[in-house]
C-alpha cells in the first residue's frame, strides 16, 4: 500500500480534524502547508490533481525580482522579490540556480543603455549586491554568440535565478511533511462545510470515488490559481475576487539548433513586453507571451498558432544566424496565471502585460482565497495567508526559520559530476542518500542508435519518483517529476520502453495499466505539449 492509500483510508474510516486545510498544491499551497507545519499546526493539503500540475509546472522557471515590475513602480513587488530570491538561492543551491541575464541594445529602441542601466542600479542596490555591468558589442558577441549585430550598440548584463518549478513545489512539500503535514494528490475539494456560517470542515473526493468524506477544520485557505473563485461565496453584497486568467506558452528547441549560455532578453516588437531565451535542462526555452486565455480552465492549457508565430519572430530576430521554425520544436507548454482584475478589465481594456502581479486575498469567515503573486514570493504569500486565518503572526515560526533543512554531508560517487552532484542535492536534499540507492546510478538515455542523453538526469531519479513521490499517472512522471517529456522528442516516446523496465514494477501497474496509462500520456502530449493544433479540447480534469 503506497503512502497515499494509506492515508486515505486513514481519513475515510473516521472523521479527522486539522487546524488548517489548504486546497490547491502549486507551490503557494506547498508554502502554506510548509509554513503551517513548521509552525505546530496540524495541516492537510489536498490538490484536485498532481502536484505541481498547473502554472507552477508550466512557469518560466525564474526566481527573479521582477526586474519589469520596478520598471512599472512596483516597488514593493521587486523589493520583496528580490530579497526573496536572495534567501532561496542561498538555502537551496542545486535547485534555485543563478543565471547571467543580457539586455542587448539597439540604436533607437527602448529602453536605451542608459535607462536600463539605472534600473540595474536600483535592482543591485535591492539586493545588496552589485551584479550589473555593460558589455560593448564585442564584448556581447562573446557572451551572445550568433547575435543579430545589426545597430547592436551594447547590452546590459545582471543576475537572476532559474529553477526546476515543479522539482521545487516537491522539496516544500518534502519539508512540509517533515513536520506533519498531510499532503494528498487526486482530491477534490467538493465543498465548504459552515456551522452558523463559519467554516467548519470541507468535503473531499479523490479520484475515481464515487463517495466523499470529511475533515473537521476551522480554517480552509483556498490556494487554487484560477480555480480560487470557485469555493468563494458572495460575502456582504460582495462577489468573489475577479480573476483574469492569463496564458502564458513556451518552445523547448534543442540546445545545438539554438545554443546559449545565459539568458537573453530583447522586447518583442509586437507589444514591447520582454521574451527571454535561456537555457535549462540541456534545452533552450523560448518564452513567454502574454495573452486572455478565453477557453476552459478544465481542460489543458495549450499553444495557439499566433503565440508560436509570435515566439518564433523574436528569436529569428535576435538569432538571425541561427534561424528556428515549427520543424525544430521539441515541445511546447503553456500556464495560466490567476491575475486579479477590476471586473471591468476582464473583456481587455488593460494589456495583460500590463495587469500587476501582487497578490490579493479575500476573507469570509474561515475561509482565505489567495490569487496572484509570483512563484518567487512563496513564502511571503504563504505567511499572510496564514497570519489572517490565525488573527495575528504570533503563532507562525519565527520569520528568520529557513524553508529549507540543510542537506547533509555526502560523499560524491566518482562516476557523478560535480555539477550533476549539486544538481542532486539541491533537487532532494535530506532524501539524496536514499535516492541514490532506489535504483541505478547510470545516466538515463535513448536506444543507443538514437544516441540522445537527456540532461544529467539518473535512472535512479525516476525509480525514486515512482517509489515514493505519489506518481498516479504516467503523466506525472514524465512531465513533472521528471521533464523528459518536455526535453525528448515526441514526448519522450523512444525511451518509453526502458522507462517500464525500471518503472512498471515500483508502480505496481500490470501490463494492461501500463498499456493504459502509455496512451493517455502520448493522447496528452499530442494535445497540450506539442505544436498547436486545431482541434477541441479533450482532456478535462
Amino acid at each position: 500500500m503506497t503512502r497515499r492509500d494509506s492515508l486515505l483510508r486513514e481519513l475515510k474510516s473516521s472523521t479527522h480534524t486539522f487546524d488548517v486545510v489548504v486546497i490547491g498544491g502549486g507551490i503557494t499551497g506547498a508554502g502554506i502547508a510548509r509554513e503551517a507545519a513548521g509552525s505546530g499546526l496540524n495541516t492537510l493539503l489536498v490538490e484536485q490533481k498532481d502536484f505541481a500540475w498547473g502554472t507552477s509546472s508550466r512557469s518560466s522557471k525564474m526566481v527573479h525580482g521582477g526586474l519589469r515590475y520596478l520598471g512599472s513602480g512596483q516597488y514593493r513587488l521587486t523589493r520583496d522579490a528580490v530579497n526573496e530570491r536572495q534567501r532561496l538561492m542561498t538555502e537551496a543551491p542545486g535547485l534555485i540556480e543563478p543565471l547571467r541575464f543580457i539586455m542587448p541594445h539597439f540604436q533607437r529602441q527602448f529602453p536605451g543603455p542608459w535607462l536600463f542601466q539605472m534600473l540595474l542600479r536600483v535592482y543591485d542596490w535591492i539586493a545588496r549586491s552589485k551584479s550589473r555591468h555593460f558589455l560593448t558589442p564585442g564584448e556581447t558577441m562573446q557572451w551572445v554568440p550568433g547575435l543579430n549585430t545589426t545597430k547592436l550598440t551594447g547590452a546590459s548584463g545582471f543576475t537572476d535565478a532559474v529553477t526546476d518549478d515543479a522539482r521545487l513545489v516537491q522539496r516544500v512539500i518534502k519539508e512540509a511533511r517533515q513536520d506533519g503535514a498531510r499532503c494528498l494528490n487526486y482530491v477534490k475539494a467538493v465543498s465548504v462545510l459552515r456551522t452558523n456560517d463559519e467554516v467548519s470542515g470541507v468535503e473531499l473526493q479523490a479520484e475515481h470515488d464515487t463517495s466523499a468524506f470529511t475533515v473537521n477544520t476551522p480554517l480552509i485557505i483556498n490556494a487554487t490559481g484560477v480555480w480560487a473563485d470557485r469555493l468563494q461565496q458572495p460575502v456582504g453584497g460582495q462577489k468573489p475576487m475577479t480573476i483574469r486568467p492569463l496564458r502564458g506558452s513556451h518552445l523547448v528547441i534543442p540546445w545545438k539548433k539554438l545554443p546559449v549560455s545565459c539568458s537573453v532578453s530583447l522586447l518583442h516588437p509586437d507589444d514591447k513586453r520582454p521574451v527571454f531565451a535561456f537555457p535549462w535542462a540541456g534545452t533552450t526555452v523560448l518564452g513567454t507571451t502574454d495573452l486572455d486565455h478565453n477557453e476552459s480552465l478544465d481542460s489543458e492549457p495549450r499553444i495557439a498558432d499566433e503565440e508560436l508565430n509570435y515566439l518564433l519572430k523574436i528569436s529569428n530576430r535576435l538569432f538571425p544566424g541561427n534561424a528556428i521554425s515549427r520543424t525544430d520544436v521539441l515541445s511546447t507548454w503553456a500556464g495560466v496565471r490567476p491575475v486579479v482584475t477590476a471586473e471591468q478589465k476582464v473583456a481587455g481594456a488593460k494589456a495583460p502585460s500590463k495587469e500587476s502581479r501582487e497578490h490579493e486575498f479575500r476573507e469570509d469567515k474561515g475561509l482565505i482565497s489567495i490569487a496572484g503573486g509570483k512563484l518567487t514570493t512563496f513564502r511571503l504569500i504563504a505567511r499572510e495567508a496564514l497570519a489572517r486565518g490565525l488573527g495575528g503572526k504570533e503563532l507562525l515560526r519565527p520569520e528568520n526559520d529557513p524553508v529549507f533543512r540543510p542537506s547533509p554531508s555526502l560523499q560524491k560517487p566518482n562516476r557523478i559530476s560535480h555539477q550533476n552532484w549539486q544538481r542532486l542535492t539541491g533537487f532532494y536534499g535530506s532524501d539524496l542518500g536514499s535516492v541514490l540507492q532506489a535504483g541505478p546510478a547510470q545516466l538515463v538515455s535513448c536506444d543507443s542508435d538514437l544516441g540522445f542523453v537527456p540532461g544529467e538526469l539518473l535512472w535512479a531519479e525516476v525509480v525514486w519518483a515512482c517509489k515514493q513521490e505519489d506518481v498516479n499517472h504516467l503523466d506525472d512522471l514524465m512531465l513533472r517529476r521528471t521533464r523528459l517529456g518536455l526535453i525528448l522528442p515526441e514526448g519522450g516516446r523512444a525511451i518509453l520502453a526502458n522507462v517500464r523496465q525500471h518503472c512498471q514494477s515500483a508502480l505496481n501497474w500490470d501490463d494492461e495499466q501500463w498499456r493504459s496509462e502509455e496512451a493517455g500520456y502520448l493522447a496528452l502530449w499530442a494535445h497540450a505539449y506539442s505544436l498547436p493544433s486545431h482541434l477541441e479540447p479533450k482532456h478535462a480534469i
